[in-house]
């Protein structure tokens, strides 16, 4: 597990909270969250691409919330090595998400990164 007081990794924790209670209440949210809102629709079509067999609507909020997290980092910011943020990825999947959370968010990256989908 991280180290909790690594404040990239509580950055994203964050931004993860916010993107998942937005979905349930209108709220301020961090200025990273609001990126990722603003480039819903080319993040949500990345992810289409990434798990086609589950449509967007379908997909947990919370890994859907993690999911456009890192694709917003993989897509659009590209300051961070993919592995990376497929790790840290995997890790709020453990920290937040199910049981079945972290192979489906590594199976989703993974497809990602293999076809080079975020471009």
């Amino acid at each position: 597990m991280k180290n909790p007081l690594d404040p990239r990794h509580t950055n994203r924790q964050k931004t993860v909270e916010d993107l998942f209670k937005i979905e349930f209440h209108k709220q301020k949210v961090g200025k990273v969250a609001l990126d990722i809102l603003k480039n819903k629709q080319k993040i949500d079509k990345i992810i289409r691409i990434a798990a086609p067999q589950f449509s967007v609507e379908k997909i947990n909020k919370v890994d859907l919330a993690i999911l456009r997290l890192a694709v917003f980092e993989l897509s659009l910011v590209k300051k961070t090595p993919p592995r990376v943020i497929i790790d840290e990825a995997i890790e709020l999947a453990k920290e937040y998400g199910g049981e079945t959370s972290p192979a489906f968010i590594n199976g989703a990256l993974g497809k990602l990164i293999k076809n080079d989908s975020t471009s």
